[in-house]
C-alpha cells in the first residue's frame, strides 16, 4: 500500500491542476442535485418492529391526526382571574386554529386546578408540518384579550441544520495550533482548505441522498464535526512528515511523495478504523442510528481521500516555500537529535513508571464514577433552548398541569371498542396515572384509542415504568376484557429507542474492543500492546462518559457550559462516544507507538526507543488532539440538546485519550514492561498478516532521495 500511495503522492504533485480540477467538478457536481433534487431533513426517531412503531402505523391508518405532529397551546388569565371569564375569546381563537394549514382537529377541554390556565391539543394531518408558525398568528386576537398564549409542541422541532457562527471559533483555534506546530502560515493553511474541501464534498452528498432516504439534521452536523476533525488532522499527519523531510533537505517532489507513502499510510489506517467503527452502527438495527453512521463514515472517508490527492496536490503549488527558514524552530525540529517537549514528558513518566500507571488508572476511574448515574433519553420539549416555542410552551404546561401533559401516552385498544371503556378504567387505576380519556372508537368500531396521562414527565424513570407496567399487564387485560393494547406516542416510542440502544451497547463495545485487539495485533505483532492500548481505550470512555454525568446528570460547570436543564442525555451518545473515540485512539496510538517500535527496531534498546519515540511523535499527537479538541468544543456551545452532550464528550475523550493515555500511561507502560513489549509468541507471528502501515518499505528511498540544498521562504 505505501509503494501505491507514494506514486499516488507523486502523481497528484506533478498534475495538480488536474487534481484540484477534478475536486472543484465534484463540488459543483453536488451543489447542483442538492439545489435541483436536495429533499428536506427528516428528525424522525423510530424503530421498525417494535410494539410502539408497530402501532404508530396503525394510528396512520385508523387515526390519522393521531398519527400526525403535534402542537400545544396554552391560554393564561391574568392573576385573579379565571381562564373560564375567556371562553368566547378561546373559542374564537381555536377556530381561527382549526383553519391554519395542514391542521387536522383540535382538542379542547383541559383546565388546571386553578382555574386560571387551560390546555389544547392541535392535531397536523402530517408528520412534518410546513408552517406551524402559521398558529402564532391564528393565537394573536387572544393576546390582544389579555391572555398570556404559549405555542409549541413537536410541531416546532427543529428539522434543519443549525451551525452557527460560533462554531468558527474551533476552525480559528485549528489555524492558531497549526501555526504554532508548523512556524508558517502557509504550512498551517493548507490543512484547513483541505478538510473545508473533504467537509464540504461529504455534507453536500449527504443532502443529495436526502432526497431519497431520511437524513436528519443530527447526521449532518455529526458528519460536519467529525469530518471538519479528521479532516484537519489528516492532512496535519503528511504536511508535517513533508516539513520535517524537506528540513533535512529532501527535493519537494520527492518529499511529498514519500510522506504521502508512510505518514499517508498512517492516514489510510486511521481512516480505516473511524469508517469500521462508524460504519459498525448499522448492526444495531436502528435505521437512524445507521444512517448517522454511514453519513459520518462517508464523510471521513472523503477526507482520507481529499488528505491522498489534494494534499500533494497543494504541496506541489506550494513547492520550495514550505522548506524551513534557516534558523527556525521547524528546520531545528528537522534534526534527528533534537530534543522535543514531548521526549522530556516521556523521560518525567518513565522516570517512575509503575506510579505513572497507577496514578493514571486510578486517576481515570476516579473520573468514571458519575458515569453510574448516566440517564439515556431521546430529547423532548424540557430540553429545548430556554426561549424556544418548545421550550417556554413544556416549561407552561409541566407548571400548570404536570410534566405527565408533556408526554401522553397513546394505548390503541383492538377488538370490541364498547368494551374499551374496561381497558381505560384498568389503565386509570395504575400507579403514576394522573387523567385517563374516553376512547375514541373508529367507524367500524374495530379500534378505539385512549390518552394516559402519566404524573411524571416524558424522561421520568416513573413514566417508563409505567409504560412497561401497561405492557405486562396486556395479556391479563385481554383475558379479561377481549381488548389487545398496544402503547405508542411519541413518548412510548423514546423509550423503545433508548432500551434497544442500551441493549446495544454492550455487544457493540464488546466488536470495538476485539477489532482493537486485533488491528493493534496484527500492526505492532504483539501482545503487549493491543493489550494496553484497549485497556486505555476503556479508561478513556469510562473517563468520559464519567465526565459527561457530572455535568449533565449532576449539573457540575452546567452554568459554565450552558446546560440548561440537567437530565438524561441522548441515547445514542455512548454508541456514537465509543465508535468515534475508537478510531481516534487508534490514531494517536498508532502514530506514537510506531515511531517507538520504529526506534526499537533501530536500536534494540527498550526504555530509550519510548523516549526517541515520543520525540518525533509528540508534536504532532498534540497538535492533532488540540485540534480535534477544539472543533469538537465549539459544539458545544450552541444550545442543542442532541449535539452538546456529543460534542462535550467527544471533546473530553480525546483530551484524555491523547494526553493522559496515549502520552502518559503508553510510555510509562512501555517502560514497565521494557523488551517483553515487543514479544509475540512464533507461532502466532506466521499466522498473522503483515501490514505496513508506517511506509517502512520506503525506508531505503528516505535514504537515497534527491535532496534540495536551498531552503527558500
Amino acid at each position: 500500500m505505501a509503494t501505491l500511495l507514494h506514486r499516488l503522492g507523486r502523481g497528484a504533485f506533478r498534475h495538480r491542476g488536474v487534481v484540484l480540477g477534478a475536486w472543484a467538478a465534484v463540488l459543483a457536481l453536488l451543489i447542483g442535485l442538492v439545489v435541483g433534487v436536495g429533499g428536506s431533513l427528516d428528525n424522525d426517531f423510530s424503530i421498525p418492529g417494535s410494539e410502539s412503531q408497530q402501532a404508530r402505523d396503525t394510528l396512520s391508518r385508523e387515526f390519522p391526526a393521531a398519527a400526525g405532529a403535534t402542537a400545544q397551546i396554552v391560554f393564561s388569565a391574568p392573576a385573579g382571574e379565571r381562564i373560564t371569564d375567556y371562553t368566547a375569546v378561546v373559542t374564537r381563537t381555536l377556530d381561527r386554529v382549526t383553519h391554519a394549514p395542514q391542521v387536522e382537529a383540535v382538542q379542547t377541554g383541559a383546565v388546571s386546578a386553578d382555574q386560571r390556565t387551560s390546555l389544547a391539543q392541535v392535531e397536523y394531518a402530517v408528520e412534518h408540518p410546513s408552517d406551524p408558525e402559521a398558529l402564532e398568528q391564528a393565537v394573536e386576537p387572544a393576546e390582544r384579550a389579555g391572555l398570556t398564549v404559549s405555542v409549541g409542541g413537536a410541531a416546532f422541532s427543529e428539522n434543519g441544520v443549525s451551525v452557527s457562527a460560533l462554531e468558527l471559533i474551533g476552525v480559528g483555534v485549528a489555524l492558531l495550533v497549526l501555526v504554532v506546530t508548523f512556524g508558517s502560515l502557509l504550512a498551517a493553511g493548507l490543512p484547513l482548505v483541505t478538510a473545508l474541501v473533504g467537509v464540504g464534498v461529504g455534507l453536500l452528498g449527504l443532502l443529495a441522498t436526502a432526497a431519497v432516504g431520511n437524513i436528519s439534521s443530527t447526521a449532518i452536523t455529526l458528519a460536519l464535526m467529525i469530518g471538519l476533525a479528521v479532516g484537519i488532522d489528516y492532512a496535519l499527519f503528511i504536511v508535517s512528515r513533508h516539513r520535517t523531510q524537506l528540513a533535512r533537505g529532501m527535493d519537494p517532489e520527492e518529499s511529498a511523495a514519500l510522506a504521502n507513502g508512510t505518514a499517508g499510510s498512517a492516514v489510510v489506517f486511521a481512516g480505516l478504523t473511524v469508517i469500521i467503527a462508524l460504519a459498525g452502527l448499522s448492526v444495531v438495527g436502528i435505521p437512524f442510528l445507521t444512517v448517522m453512521g454511514l453519513g459520518a463514515a462517508a464523510t471521513v472517508l472523503v477526507a482520507v481521500l481529499v488528505a491522498l490527492t489534494v494534499v500533494p496536490a497543494l504541496l506541489g503549488f506550494a513547492g520550495a516555500r514550505l522548506v524551513p527558514k534557516p534558523g527556525s524552530r521547524a528546520e531545528r525540529r528537522g534534526a534527528p537529535d533534537t530534543t522535543s517537549g514531548g521526549e522530556r514528558w516521556a523521560r518525567i513518566v518513565t522516570r517512575r513508571p509503575a506510579w505513572t500507571v497507577l496514578a493514571v488508572v486510578v486517576g481515570l476511574l476516579v473520573l468514571a464514577i458519575p458515569a453510574k448515574d448516566l440517564r439515556l433519553a431521546l430529547p423532548d420539549g424540557g430540553s429545548a433552548a430556554e426561549g424556544t416555542h418548545q421550550r417556554v410552551t413544556y416549561d407552561a404546561v409541566s407548571e400548570a398541569f404536570g410534566p405527565g401533559f408533556n408526554g401522553p401516552l397513546l394505548v390503541l385498544a383492538h377488538g370490541d371498542a364498547d368494551r374499551a371503556a374496561l381497558v381505560a378504567k384498568d389503565l386509570g387505576a395504575l400507579t403514576n396515572v394522573v387523567a385517563v380519556t374516553p376512547p375514541v372508537p373508529t367507524p367500524d368500531g374495530e379500534y378505539a384509542l385512549i390518552q394516559v396521562i402519566p404524573r411524571t414527565g416524558p424522561d421520568a424513570q416513573a413514566t417508563t415504568d409505567l409504560v412497561d407496567t401497561i405492557r405486562d399487564r396486556a395479556g391479563a387485560i385481554e383475558a379479561q376484557t377481549g381488548v389487545r393494547v398496544q402503547v405508542t406516542g411519541n413518548t412510548a416510542i423514546a423509550i423503545d429507542v433508548s432500551d434497544r440502544l442500551s441493549a446495544a451497547l454492550v455487544p457493540f463495545a464488546a466488536v470495538v474492543v476485539g477489532l482493537c485487539l486485533v488491528l493493534l495485533l496484527v500492526v505492532f505483532r504483539s501482545l503487549v500492546v493491543p493489550l494496553k492500548a484497549t485497556i486505555g481505550f476503556l479508561l478513556s470512555v469510562g473517563a468520559s462518559f464519567g465526565a459527561t454525568a457530572a455535568v449533565f446528570e449532576w449539573g457540575w460547570l452546567a452554568d459554565v457550559l450552558g446546560v440548561g436543564r440537567t437530565g438524561p442525555v441522548i441515547s445514542f451518545l455512548p454508541i456514537i462516544l465509543m465508535a468515534v473515540l475508537f478510531g481516534l485512539a487508534m490514531d494517536y496510538e498508532v502514530f506514537l507507538v510506531s515511531g517507538i517500535r520504529e526506534e526499537w527496531v533501530r536500536t534494540g534498546k527498550a526504555l530509550a526507543s519510548v523516549h526517541g519515540g515520543a520525540r518525533h511523535a509528540s508534536r504532532v499527537v498534540t497538535a492533532a488532539a488540540l485540534i480535534m479538541f477544539s472543533v469538537f468544543a465549539t459544539f458545544v456551545i450552541p444550545d442543542d440538546a442532541i449535539i452538546k452532550p456529543i460534542a462535550f464528550s467527544l471533546a473530553v475523550g480525546v483530551l484524555i485519550d491523547a494526553f493522559v493515555v496515549r502520552m502518559t500511561l503508553v510510555p510509562a507502560v512501555l517502560a514497565l514492561v521494557g523488551r517483553g513489549a515487543w514479544w509475540l509468541p512464533g507461532w502466532l507471528d506466521r499466522l498473522l498478516p503483515r501490514v505496513d502501515i508506517e511506509g517502512e518499505s520506503l525506508r531505503g528511498d528516505e535514504e537515497t532521495a534527491p535532496k534540495e540544498p536551498v531552503a527558500v521562504g
